[in-house]
């Protein structure tokens, strides 16, 4: 992959100490979008992903703390059951003009629940 290509990641957690949870948890607010409690959802080339995941390491303690990142296919099939973290209707997408912020987007769409 050409090192400023950016692929879907997604940051899953589980933090022992509340006081390195909330630090953790507000430094990947600024990186990632949140889809469930301790899941977050981010667009990154492997070397930001690699930028992140060092920055992750400086603040939990490997002993105790459980991180995992994994990059998402870009072809993902996604079934959601029970309430649902964004509206529906809304959409993540991998939007070109956002590529290189480490972001992922969300778009309104007019879909509706059958």
């Amino acid at each position: 992959m050409a090192l400023n290509q950016t692929r879907t990641w997604l940051i899953a957690y589980d933090i022992a100490d509340p006081k390195r949870l909330a630090r953790l948890h507000r430094y990947i607010k600024t990186i990632a979008i949140p889809v469930q409690y301790s899941v977050f959802v981010t667009e990154a080339s492997d070397h930001r992903i690699r930028r992140i995941a060092d920055d992750i390491n400086s603040r939990i303690d490997q002993k105790a703390d459980d991180v995992r990142i994994y990059p998402l296919p870009k072809q993902l099939e996604l079934h959601c059951l029970g309430r649902h973290y964004l509206p529906t209707g809304v959409l993540l997408l991998n939007d070109a003009d956002h590529r290189n912020s480490g972001a992922v987007s969300t778009s309104a769409t007019a879909a509706t629940d059958p």
